[in-house]
């Protein structure tokens, strides 16, 4: 029997005593390319952390490949908001990527020549084997959201989690981040990415989950992407919505 990629059921997520996300329940399929749209203060970023168990539930239940994350974690690659991450952390580029190889690894060992050499061909395919020795600091947004990539490519995970991963990035990173996500669908992966560009929601993504607390929508780009779905989500936000819809 073959599994969705992740499956939600009635999730309920507070933070710091209030309620961030309600009653959310979907069901995504592999080798989709998933965006997770919304308003400011929507509950995206907590919706995809509790998701990751990152931060505790109230309640839902949460399957990825039909297991629990706990089971499938190593299958699993996340990659934060920048501002979530210690840019000041003595770490090389190369290094930063080797991490991404550890979860496969048997207990006590380390990574050795082949986790290396693995390492440096993710950093190729993003574009960063120059800056192999850099420390992640001294790299600028792009670079840096480019290396995270590489580290998350170094897991050979099957889900790929990215809050936010194009703010402060510049056009070029962008594009080859994209294309790699594109890439990681067409060998039947599952990429979800909290996004807040909406011009671009229907070049980047097959389907969207739509978000303001609770599912406004879910479902191929187009079905959500209508003026009164969106409207139902962005309240009087949303009078330019006809000019862009698909």
């Amino acid at each position: 029997m073959k599994h969705s990629a992740i499956s939600i059921r009635d999730l309920h997520v507070s933070y710091y005593g209030t309620e961030a996300v309600k009653n959310v329940s979907l069901s995504v399929n592999p080798g989709n390319l998933v965006g997770i749209i919304g308003p400011n203060g929507a509950g995206k970023s907590t919706f995809i952390k509790a998701l990751l168990n990152l931060i505790p539930k109230d309640k839902g239940e949460v399957k990825v490949l039909g297991k629990t994350v706990k089971e499938v974690r190593t299958k699993i690659a996340y990659v934060p908001q920048r501002n979530d991450i210690d840019w000041d952390f003595p770490i090389t580029v190369l290094d930063t990527v080797l991490l991404g190889t550890y979860p496969s690894l048997k207990l006590f060992r380390r990574p050795g020549k082949a986790e290396k050499e693995w390492a440096y061909e993710c950093l190729k395919r993003v574009g960063m084997e120059e800056y192999s020795k850099r420390q992640i600091g001294e790299l600028s947004g792009g670079q840096q959201q480019r290396v995270f990539l590489a580290r998350a490519l170094a897991q050979n995970a099957e889900l790929f989690f990215l809050d936010e991963p194009f703010v402060g990035v510049d056009v070029s990173s962008e594009e080859t981040i994209v294309k790699i996500l594109k890439e990681l669908c067409s060998q039947g992966k599952t990429v979800i990415v909290v996004h807040h560009d909406l011009s671009k929601a229907n070049d980047y993504f097959n389907e969207l989950i739509l978000l303001n607390k609770e599912l406004i929508s879910f479902g191929p780009v187009s079905q959500v992407f209508q003026t009164e779905v969106m409207e139902r989500a962005y309240k009087g936000q949303f009078a330019f919505m006809k000019e862009m819809e698909v």
